[in-house]
């Protein structure tokens, strides 16, 4: 069994040995010197080299015949060969012989070709190097004769086109290098450009303001015109040509405009006389820096830098100068600066895309808005000039049409001169009040002569005055006022007129004017020319003939008041009777002038009677009376005679406005009588008056009886019966009841209707009675001697306890 398995063992071997590379035969060899049976492993190995010897000897044997007829058919082949080498040689000799002018030619052709590859190498580098140069030159023509938005677009072509085809080269490299330098350099240039451009408008802003606000002028005056044309009937054509004109100016005031200078043209050929607005101001620095900016692509930097520029820009132009109300000139350049300004911001949102948009713009008209409403407000409130007012008013129309015409709001500006409407009224009413004054200061109050029909028609046309019987007269004659009533007619009219040139282009109905012009009008008269004639009426040294022809001036002035009322109907063209049209209140101002007239003339009468009663000098202890009137009231009565003959016959007493009006003069005699009575009777009751003897009073009825033959002499016509005495009747009764001692009577029938002494008041006949009581008790030493004297006092005292007990009664 063992045998068996090294037997086979050893024919692996063998197996592995004739079939593994020598190289690796190592290992197999290791394995048969490992084992036991070396000598038994050689024995087969010499075995199997036996066998592989004898098969490569029949190997041999079979293929020699063949080898060996190989070798011979070689040898034959080798005389051949060296004669075929021969000829191979000869042909090769004569083949390098005729191809050596081949290869120089050949070598010829290649350097040809090389040259000519160079060539066209060269050609197509100089192909992209040379616009590169060409367009670098340009950029430095450019930039030296400081077109910088060209040289922009030249440097991007050149930067993004131009060098990365030219290649790597070296003066490629130094312009790549130099490509932002010039473009810093570019930019700053624009901004500087453009910062000049700002100084620039900001100083030519006043001078583009007045050339906008020339050309709205212009314009108003040529749609005046042809308003004007269109009522007479002949202006269809001219309608159309006007609303052409005019879309050409709105629409020329601020076009798109695609030229690089940014000039506009803004007016027709007809127009020449006045340039566009925008002519002045060379735009072109903002559009340059505009587009240099948005090609750097920092456009939003430029817009935020432009913006705020011109927001400062706006608050300085927004600030008025300290002395802007003194004078129109010192307003119209405050306009002119602001209208300036939005020419320039209107044009630059009209020309550029996004530079400005619309908001902004009104952002910046809201601010303009605010800001001059209140400074106009401010400065307009120190002045004191209507004409300066009118101007201004007048201004701030045409600076609200001109902006109007570029598309801004303008109704606050309109509302504003609403308000300031207000004001010039009241300079008004102050600038009339001075000429009513002197009209008043200057006038002679005497009715105006007149010699001749020139001078009447003159004065008559002045004021609407009618008197059919005055004009029958013959010259010389008199007119019933003073001049002061056509002089402040005229005024009246004047004022009337100042209010309508205020209303005028203020785009308000013709209601609405009237009712303006009215109420107005009713100041003027209810505050300002009452208020004239208040100071007139109650200056100092006014007379009594003064105030009698003020009275007679306010009746004619009041006479005129519908005259005044179909003026303003005239003017306005709104009928008087229209539906809640304002009236005129100046019925009412002239009655309560007349009024106030009359109270003084009351007044000054009584004043008058005071002025004698001052002169009064009684003789309280007297022992009787005098035989005849005092001389201060002699005095007194003669100067009523001759006031109220003043009254009654006043020049052209036929004519009944020339004359005081009868009911005034018996008002006047009347109120003069009833202070003369209340006056003497509290001169017999005043405190300082201690005693009164029966001598004083006598003496005292007297003077009351010269009252009463004045008041029964009728000193004013008109009187019925003795109503004239009834003034006197409380003294009357008085003095009755003291000269006849009549106290039965008046103790018995007191408080009936019936009374003959109704009108004695039962305190003052006490007060009286003290008076005359205390005068018998000085005189009680010489009383005593005298029996009638005692009964007398005891009489007195008798009376007084009577009198004290009837107080007392009715008290209770």
């Amino acid at each position: 069994m063992a045998s068996a398995e090294t037997a086979a063992e050893h024919e692996r071997i063998l197996r592995e040995i004739e079939s593994t590379d020598t190289n690796c035969i190592g290992p197999t060899l290791r394995s048969v010197y490992d084992g036991q049976e070396h000598g038994l492993f050689m024995e087969k190995l010499e075995g199997r080299i036996r066998n592989h010897d004898r098969e490569i000897e029949k190997m041999c044997n079979h293929h020699f015949q063949g080898f060996v007829d190989s070798i011979t058919e070689l040898l034959k082949v080798r005389g051949e060969a060296q004669k075929l080498k021969g000829q191979v040689t000869e042909t090769n000799r004569k083949l390098q012989s005729d191809g050596k002018e081949l290869l120089t030619t050949m070598d010829e052709l290649k350097q040809c070709r090389l040259q000519q590859r160079n060539i066209a190498t060269t050609i197509d580098k100089l192909t992209h190097c040379l616009p590169v140069l060409e367009m670098y030159s340009r950029l430095q023509e450019q930039m030296r004769t400081k077109r910088y938005y060209p040289a922009l677009c030249t440097l991007e072509q050149l930067e993004h086109t131009c060098l990365p085809k030219a290649g790597g080269y070296r003066f490629c490299a130094i312009m790549a290098e130099n490509i932002p330098v010039l473009r810093t350099h570019i930019r700053d240039v624009s901004m500087s450009d453009l910062k000049d451009f700002l100084e620039s408008i900001r100083k030519h802003s006043d001078k583009i303001g007045e050339t906008a606000m020339k050309q709205a002028q212009v314009q108003n005056s040529r749609d005046s015109d042809v308003t004007h044309q269109q009522r007479t009937g002949s202006g269809r054509r001219l309608r159309k040509e006007a609303g052409s004109g005019t879309e050409v100016d709105r629409s020329g005031g601020s076009p798109l405009s695609e030229q690089d200078s940014g000039i506009l043209d803004v007016e027709d050929e007809e127009d020449d006389e006045v340039p566009g607005a925008q002519d002045l101001v060379d735009f072109s620095p903002v559009y340059r820096c505009l587009h240099i900016y948005t090609v750097l692509g920092a456009r939003d930097t430029f817009e935020n830098y432009y913006r705020k520029q011109r927001r400062k820009q706006a608050r300085l132009v927004l600030q008025p100068h300290s002395n802007m109300h003194e004078t129109l000139e010192g307003y119209r350049r405050y306009f002119n600066q602001i209208v300036g300004f939005f020419v320039v911001e209107d044009h630059i949102l009209h020309t550029t895309q996004g530079l400005v948009n619309r908001a902004y713009v009104e952002e910046l008209w809201e601010l303009a808005l605010s800001k001059t409403i209140a400074a106009l407000r401010t400065h307009s409130s120190y002045c004191t000039d209507p004409d300066l007012i009118l101007d201004l008013k007048n201004l701030i129309v045409l600076f609200a049409d001109t902006l109007l015409g570029y598309g801004f709001p303008v109704n606050q500006l309109f509302d504003m001169l609403l308000e300031m409407r207000d004001q010039y009224g009241e300079i008004l009413l102050k600038k009339w009040n001075q000429s009513f004054r002197q009209i008043i200061d200057q006038d002679n109050y005497s009715p105006i002569p007149v010699a001749t029909e020139e001078e009447y028609r003159r004065i008559t046309g002045q004021f609407p005055f009618q008197d059919p019987e005055l004009e029958k007269m013959s010259f010389p004659k008199k007119l019933p006022f003073s001049e002061f009533v056509p002089k402040v007619y005229s005024q009246l009219k004047e004022f009337i007129y100042a209010c309508l040139k205020y209303s005028e282009d203020l785009h308000l109905s013709s209601t609405e004017i009237d009712d303006m012009i009215r109420k107005s009008t009713n100041l003027l008269l209810t505050r300002t020319l009452s208020n004239c004639l208040q100071y007139a009426i109650k200056k100092k040294n006014v007379g009594l003939a003064e105030l009698v022809q003020i009275i007679v001036n306010t009746t004619h002035l009041e006479a005129s008041c519908h005259y005044l009322e179909e003026f303003i109907s005239n003017i306005t063209s709104v009928p008087p009777d229209t539906v809640n049209a304002t009236k005129l209140y100046g019925t009412s101002t002239f009655k309560d002038a007349r009024h106030s007239a009359e109270e003084e003339i009351y007044t000054n009468l009584n004043l008058k009677i005071d002025q004698f009663l001052q002169l009064a000098d009684y003789d309280w202890m007297a022992t009787q009376g005098g035989g005849q009137a005092s001389d201060y009231l002699i005095d007194l009565i003669a100067f009523l005679c001759s006031t109220f003959a003043v009254f009654t016959h006043l020049p052209g007493s036929p004519i009944e406005h020339a004359r005081l009006p009868g009911k005034v003069a018996q008002t006047a005699c009347m109120s003069a009588c009833k202070h003369l009575s209340t006056s003497l009777l509290q001169l017999l009751l005043e405190a300082d008056v201690r005693q009164v003897s029966m001598g004083a009073l006598q003496q005292f009825n007297v003077d009351v009886k010269e009252c009463e033959r004045f008041a029964r002499a009728g000193p004013v016509p008109g009187f019925q019966g003795d109503t004239l005495l009834l003034a006197f009747i409380d003294l009357r009764q008085l003095l009755d009841l003291f000269t006849q001692w009549d106290w039965s009577t008046y103790l018995a029938d007191y408080g009936r209707p019936t009374c003959k002494y109704l009108r004695v008041n039962p305190h003052v006949a006490l007060a009286l009675l003290e008076k005359m009581k205390d005068t018998s008790r000085k005189n009680n030493m010489f009383a005593q001697f005298r029996k009638n004297e005692r009964d007398k006092q005891k009489l007195i005292d008798t009376v007084v306890k009577q009198l004290r007990n009837l107080i007392a009664t009715h008290q209770s």
